[in-house]
C-alpha cells in the first residue's frame, strides 16, 4: 500500500478509521476551500523557528495540566484541561482525541502529542454542525501559529481531498527546487518522515506529529534541554 497512489484511489485506500478521522478529513476540505497564502515548500521551512517559538510556550500549559507531574498528560488530565480552557468537547470527542494523539498507547499524552492534539482542536472547533463550533480554545496567541500549520497543509494537498500524497508532495517540493535533480529524494524523504502508518497517503495529524519532529520538539521533549533544534538545519538540504 506503500506505492504512488494513482488518481482516485486515495477514497479506496484511506478510508478513515475512525469517526475523528473523518471529521478531520472534512473539516481540512472545508477549510481547502479558501486556499494558502503559501507559495512554496521553502516559504515553510523559514516559519520553523518562529513555529518553534510560539509551539514551546504551551510548555507551561502542558505543565499546568499535568498535575501528577509525570510528564504525561492522562485522560482525566486531558478533560481537567479541556474545562479549564473552556473548549466545549463532548466526553467522547475527548476520548477519541486522546486515542488519537497517545500514538504510543501509555495513556499518557507527551509534550510533542499534546500540542497535535491542540491543532486538531484548533481545526475542528470550526466545524460549524459541531455543538462546540463557538468555543474558544483559551490560546489565543497559539491560534495563528496553529493557522500557519494547517495552511501549509493546504498548501501540499493539491487536489484538495484532505490527504497528500507523494505526488502532491513531489509537486510542492518541485515548486520550491525546479531543476534540481535531488528534489525528487528531498519530496520522498519528507514523505516518508509524514507517512507513519505506511499506506501512500498523509493525514492532517501524520503531518503534524512529523512537524514537532523537524522542529525538533520531540528531541527537546525527552531529553529535557535545549539541543533539540538541530533539526532545523537539516530541513535546508
Amino acid at each position: 500500500m506503500g506505492g504512488v497512489l494513482q488518481k482516485g484511489e486515495s477514497s479506496k485506500a484511506c478510508l478513515p478509521e475512525t469517526k475523528l478521522e473523518a471529521k478531520i478529513i472534512e473539516a481540512m476540505q472545508r477549510r481547502e476551500s479558501e486556499g494558502s497564502s503559501m507559495k512554496s515548500f521553502n516559504s515553510i521551512i523559514l516559519k520553523f523557528p518562529r513555529i518553534d517559538e510560539n509551539l514551546r510556550k504551551c510548555k507551561a500549559t502542558f505543565q499546568e495540566f499535568d498535575t501528577d507531574g509525570n510528564g504525561a498528560i492522562d485522560p482525566q488530565e486531558l478533560k481537567h484541561c479541556f474545562d479549564k480552557l473552556e473548549i466545549g468537547f463532548s466526553d467522547e470527542e475527548i476520548n477519541d482525541l486522546f486515542k488519537a494523539c497517545d500514538i504510543n498507547d501509555h495513556m499518557g499524552m507527551k509534550f510533542n502529542e499534546f500540542i497535535v492534539l491542540l491543532c486538531l482542536v484548533y481545526l475542528l472547533k470550526d466545524d460549524p454542525a459541531a455543538e462546540h463550533a463557538k468555543s474558544r480554545m483559551g490560546l489565543p496567541n497559539l491560534e495563528a501559529t496553529f493557522e500557519t500549520l494547517v495552511d501549509a497543509f493546504v498548501f501540499l494537498d493539491k487536489n484538495k481531498d484532505g490527504l497528500v500524497s507523494k505526488n502532491e508532495m513531489v509537486q510542492a517540493i518541485n515548486e520550491t527546487t525546479t531543476g534540481e535533480r535531488s528534489s525528487g529524494r528531498i519530496a520522498m524523504k519528507r514523505f516518508e518522515e509524514m507517512d507513519w502508518d505506511k499506506n501512500g497517503m498523509v493525514n492532517f495529524k501524520e503531518f503534524l506529529f512529523a512537524f514537532t519532529r523537524w522542529v525538533g520538539i520531540e528531541d527537546n521533549d525527552e531529553d529535557e534541554d535545549d539541543d533539540g533544534d538541530d533539526d532545523d538545519s537539516e530541513e535546508e538540504g
